[in-house]
Parts: structure tokens; C-alpha cells; sequence
């Protein structure tokens, strides 16, 4: 049975998702009976209908990229649930919390189900992890001495660190970082949001180094 096979009914109108598994039934540990019962109406892509998040996790695990992302939160900050959302979309290998353990998950549209993440009491365990890795440690913020994003190469083994909305990086986070990168801005506005920065960055990472055939 191909993939093609297991997407079941898919023509219900604007509901998202497919249905009830109409036809034989199907003899694939990858997929979840109560979903072949009931309908899949999750937010993911056609090929992983009816399956299982564990199944899903385990598929992704195959094909995740090199690159970390990491953010602060020493302030709950609420774009957390964003840069998830945004680093399961880019398949980042990880997601990195520094500070606060608890973050406001609301924004991850439960895409932190299938993305890794890692819990960090401060920016120095962070860089220890960091360099047990092989990664270099790339900030991005608006700094004086930042390579503009644009004109960057980066590493392909990376953990991207961003800060929080408003203040930016801490000191120790500029220290730990081997280079940092700017996006270019042309308004009125000092800095953009923290969540929309995490994802020009990602996709920069993409643009230079994933193998778009294997996208989608």
C-alpha cells in the first residue's frame, strides 16, 4: 500500500482533514485505528493522515535538518509557540528554551507534538550543549557589528539564538555567539517581531543549504 493509498477521502467540502477510512481495512502499524475510525482533522500534511504522532515523529526524525533554534524567555515570551510552529514547518532538528521552562504553547498550534525541544537553565548550559554538538552559535539581532542576514553564509551545522520582543539578546547570548546576523528593516519600527525574525532567519537557512526536491 503506498501513501497515496492512505489518504482516505479527502473531498469534505472546507472541513480540514478527511474523514472515517472508507474500504478494506488497512494492516499498517504507522496508522492510528481511533483515527481510521473517527476521522483525521489535524493540521498535517496529506501523507501523514491517520497516522500516528509517534509514527510521524519517527518519519521526521529521518529527514530533520542540522540546524537548531534557540530563544530566550526570561520573560514569557509569547512568540515562543510561533518560532515551534515555525521550526516544525522548516524541520529544524530542535528547538531550544533558555531561561523559563514554561512558555505559552497556544502559538505552536500543537506542532510542539512533533518537534523536538530542550529545556535550558541559562545561555552558558545552552553553549556547552552547543559545543558538545559541533554547533556554532549564530544571534540574530539588530546589533551594532552584525552581518546583515542577506549577504551571510551560514554554517550549516548551526543553533540560530534569538531573544525576546523588545529587548533583544542578553549580554551573555552576544558573548556566546561565534558571529551574529541583522535582517535588513527599511520603516520606522526599531526591531520586528521575534517570532517573524526566527523565521526569515530559518528559511535563510533553507534558501542556502536544504534540498528543496524533498520539500512539501
Amino acid at each position: 500500500m503506498t501513501d497515496e493509498d492512505l489518504r482516505g477521502p479527502t473531498d469534505w467540502g472546507t472541513t480540514v482533514g478527511v474523514g472515517p477510512w472508507t474500504g478494506p481495512w488497512p494492516e499498517d502499524p504507522r496508522l492510528d485505528p481511533q483515527l481510521l475510525a473517527e476521522g483525521d482533522r489535524r493540521n498535517v500534511v496529506d501523507r501523514y493522515r491517520y497516522w500516528t504522532v509517534e509514527a510521524i515523529v519517527a518519519d521526521l526524525d529521518r529527514r530533520r535538518h542540522p540546524f537548531h533554534v534557540a530563544i530566550e524567555n526570561f520573560g514569557h515570551d509569547l512568540n515562543i509557540g510561533t518560532v515551534v510552529r515555525t521550526a516544525n514547518a522548516f524541520l529544524a532538528a530542535e528547538v531550544h528554551i533558555v531561561g523559563r521552562r514554561r512558555w505559552n504553547r497556544r502559538g505552536a498550534m500543537v506542532t510542539d507534538r512533533y518537534q523536538h525541544l530542550r529545556h535550558h537553565a541559562d545561555v552558558a548550559e545552552l553553549h556547552g550543549f552547543a559545543v558538545g554538538q559541533g554547533l556554532t552559535v549564530v544571534a540574530v539581532d539588530n546589533a551594532p557589528g552584525a552581518v546583515p542576514l542577506e549577504t551571510a553564509l551560514l554554517p550549516r551545522d548551526c543553533l540560530l539564538l534569538f531573544g525576546q520582543e523588545g529587548p533583544g539578546l542578553t549580554e551573555q547570548a552576544h558573548a556566546a555567539a561565534a558571529m551574529t546576523v541583522s535582517i535588513a528593516q527599511f520603516g520606522s519600527t526599531r526591531s520586528i517581531n521575534a517570532g517573524v525574525a526566527a523565521g526569515i532567519a530559518m528559511h535563510s537557512w533553507i534558501r542556502q543549504h536544504a534540498d528543496l526536491g524533498l520539500a512539501g
